[in-house]
């Protein structure tokens, strides 16, 4: 007997899609290349840019006292650039970070920590601030434990907080910050509203927040395009700005939107091709 034919899933399923990236411009390329490949017409709008503070002191000194600590949690790609690229300047290497147990929120700051050398005792399955407590606190008792948490200065409290629950001792460090990335996003709004915009990527919810005030609340809620998010975090914050999430990631990462778009676009034609 002969076997049912099976169709084969289309090489580039995200063909004749006009999908833009929000993304600092120096995170962009994986998610942009990803996204070519698949057929989509990238539009590359970056609202936002990655910061170092001018103050990092307080980092300085930290991480010089880095065998006081038990674990130093690295919270994304950006804080660990900023962290390695200062250790030679002040006379580290990140042989020098070891002293602690070193904690990742997902795989791609993992990666990231790997490339300095820096290989992570601890990546949650779920890259979000409550999956790193829980897993932290999985690991042992945390009362009068000493946590260093080099961050963004916008970022959520929920990750400290959690720890000092538990009874840590956190030092929570700011040491970058994201800020709205110059240009005239007019243009662009003009295509979101006119349909010609197949969906809207974010990565975070500092680009959803900025996005919203580059291209205007009309544009932004008009949903004539997809908003699709990376995380559950990012698809609070959207929907907060009156934008409807129609594509969240499973998994957390730039593959997982990639994964989630193309299901997307590609189940029951619920993406509507622009004309």
């Amino acid at each position: 007997m002969s076997q049912p034919r099976r169709h084969a899933l289309p090489a580039q399923p995200l063909l004749g899609r006009r999908i833009v990236v929000t993304r600092a411009r120096a995170q962009a390329a994986d998610l942009a290349e990803a996204l070519t490949t698949l057929g989509a017409e990238v539009v590359a709008a970056p609202v936002i840019r990655i910061q170092p503070l001018a103050d990092l002191e307080p980092l300085r000194a930290a991480l010089a006292a880095a065998e006081c600590y038990d674990w130093i949690v690295f919270t994304s790609q950006n804080t660990v650039q900023v962290v390695c690229d200062r250790l030679a300047a002040w006379g580290l290497t990140p042989h020098d970070l070891r002293p602690a147990t070193v904690a990742a929120i997902g795989l791609a700051t993992a990666t990231a920590l790997v490339r300095h050398g820096v290989t992570p005792d601890l990546v949650p399955e779920q890259f979000v601030a409550e999956a790193v407590v829980q897993a932290i606190a999985l690991r042992g008792e945390l009362r009068g434990k000493r946590v260093l948490l080099p961050r963004a200065r916008e970022a959520r409290d929920a990750l400290p907080e959690g720890l000092r629950a538990l009874g840590a001792v956190v030092d929570a460090i700011p040491v970058y910050e994201t800020v709205r990335e110059a240009g005239d996003r007019s243009e662009l709004a003009g295509e979101m509203l006119a349909g010609k915009i197949a969906a809207i990527t974010f990565t975070s919810s500092s680009t959803v927040r900025h996005f919203v005030e580059i291209v205007g609340r009309e544009a932004a809620t008009c949903g004539r395009f997809a908003t699709a998010v990376i995380g559950p975090v990012t698809a609070a914050t959207a929907r907060e700005l009156g934008l409807t999430v129609a594509v969240e990631a499973v998994e957390y990462t730039v593959p997982g939107l990639v994964r989630a778009l193309v299901q997307y676009f590609g189940e029951g034609g619920r993406g509507k091709r622009e004309r």
